[in-house]
């Protein structure tokens, strides 16, 4: 999943029965483009797992020049970040388990998927109150800022 961290609304999302990265983040990225194009410079930042890292997707991050990868290195995530980077992204899988998968009964993938989609687009996207939003919804927040500018 893709979030844009001045919304914290998700962009882009894929699900996979595998970890690659073609099955997962590229899926993701190219949703996160078409919903949001990149009309200005962005830091695409994420941990160090191998699907960001592959040769595939870091050469799909190179060919748009606006954006810039970020991976905390483990000695900067001791020394500077202090497992904040990805705090939003653990909040996100947090609240998708503990208000959503874990009361839904799932008998096949495509039921997850599903649901899943239903969850982020009708909740979380539109009408769930985020704390960094100072308790706003998403859509509340981009109508309050007339400087918003999309970018994913």
């Amino acid at each position: 999943m893709i979030i844009d961290l001045f919304d914290r609304k998700v962009i882009g999302w894929a699900m996979s029965e595998d970890m690659t990265a073609e099955a997962t983040i590229m899926k993701a990225w190219y949703m996160a483009v078409g919903n949001r194009p990149i009309n200005q410079k962005l830091i695409f930042h994420s941990d160090r797992g191998s699907q960001y890292a592959c040769t595939k997707f870091r050469n799909i991050l190179k060919s748009y020049e606006q954006v810039l990868q970020s991976m905390s290195k483990k000695e900067e995530k001791a020394l500077l970040l202090k497992d904040w980077d990805n705090a939003v992204a653990e909040s996100f899988f947090k609240s998708l388990k503990v208000e959503w998968i874990y009361k839904n009964e799932y008998l096949r993938k495509s039921d997850a998927e599903t649901s899943i989609f239903k969850w982020i687009e009708t909740w979380y996207n539109r009408n769930r109150r985020h704390s960094a939003l100072n308790y706003k919804t998403i859509l509340e927040f981009e109508l309050e800022n007339n400087n918003y500018k999309q970018a994913a």
